[in-house]
């Protein structure tokens, strides 16, 4: 097994430290499945969903089931998607941003 791409360790750390509230993942990072960073965004309970070129068949298999947006997208799919994701937020994961 070849060591994993610092780019996909980039990607993996960022996902686990930063604050989002939607990610946004494409299944091939430069030749490397995305199954890392997919991770964990779960393990925080973020919500995200796949933008690729690979469709449905490429997502990693514990993620079978998740939204896959097919490449190249209209804005206007992918602001349909974004909106049809946040919409399903469980109640807990919804936070008052008004400060």
């Amino acid at each position: 097994m070849s060591p994993k791409p610092d780019h996909l360790d980039q990607a993996r750390s960022l996902a686990e430290t930063e604050q989002y509230d939607l990610a946004i993942l494409d299944i091939n990072l430069q030749g490397s499945n995305v199954r890392p960073v997919a991770e964990a965004i779960t393990a925080r309970g973020r919500p995200f969903f796949f933008l690729s070129g690979y469709g449905s068949g490429g997502v990693p298999e514990q993620f079978k089931g998740r939204p896959v947006l097919h490449k190249p997208c209209t804005i206007e799919m992918l602001s349909r998607t974004i909106d049809a994701i946040w919409l399903n937020r469980q109640p807990d994961e919804a936070q008052d941003k008004s400060g």
